[in-house]
């Protein structure tokens, strides 16, 4: 059996702190509300659950293959979450004009397949995977449902950051630069870090 403090910790402590998925689910909420921006958080569910169901039934044959490609997967994600920051930084608060092209951001398939070039997520996935699951579980059923766990409390994180966005979306819209910058730097921040 793993070490659960350690797991819980690791899980949680990467889980709720920023990263793109949080961010983003925090930057469309503020924009957009929470309402409108909760199908991005349900593509983020699916795709993590994805990512981490292949990491947990593959984690032998990931955990030899990821240093290969891990070098073009960090410069593809840093790429990927650099152009977030600057679409972040250059978005204007929703009008009614562009609330309809916000519903376009917000879809199931932006956050799906954001967990395909989020080298946090898809690094977490294999480090929890290679840590602290494949080592004492077998079963597959075990490893989906662990999974499925994760991607839950994944989604708990994007709704919780996507929350505060809502929350706070009247003082997000009237102080929107300073807001989009703060989340800018952020991401760029997230990007950068893949390097160090």
């Amino acid at each position: 059996m793993p070490n659960i403090t350690a797991f819980l910790s690791y899980v949680f402590i990467t889980t709720f702190t920023p990263g793109p998925n949080n961010i983003m689910s925090m930057s469309n909420s503020s924009r957009y509300g929470l309402k409108n921006s909760i199908h991005f958080n349900y593509g983020v569910f699916a795709g993590f659950f994805l990512v981490l169901a292949l990491s947990n039934l593959f984690s032998r044959t990931l955990f030899n293959f990821i240093p290969m490609i891990k070098p073009y997967m960090t410069l593809i994600g840093a790429a990927y979450i650099t152009w977030l920051a600057w679409k972040t930084f250059k978005s204007k608060p929703p009008t009614d004009n562009t609330h309809d092209a916000g519903k376009r951001t917000t879809t199931f398939t932006k956050g799906f397949l954001l967990q395909f070039v989020n080298p946090k997520g898809i690094i977490y996935g294999v480090t929890t995977a290679s840590t602290f699951i494949v080592p004492y579980y077998s079963s597959p059923v075990i490893l989906l449902l662990f999974a499925l766990i994760m991607s839950a409390l994944g989604f708990l994180s994007t709704v919780s950051w996507g929350i505060f966005g809502s929350v706070f979306q009247l003082f997000m819209t009237k102080h929107h630069k300073f807001v989009n910058t703060i989340m800018a730097l952020l991401l760029l921040y997230t990007a950068i870090s893949l390097f160090l």
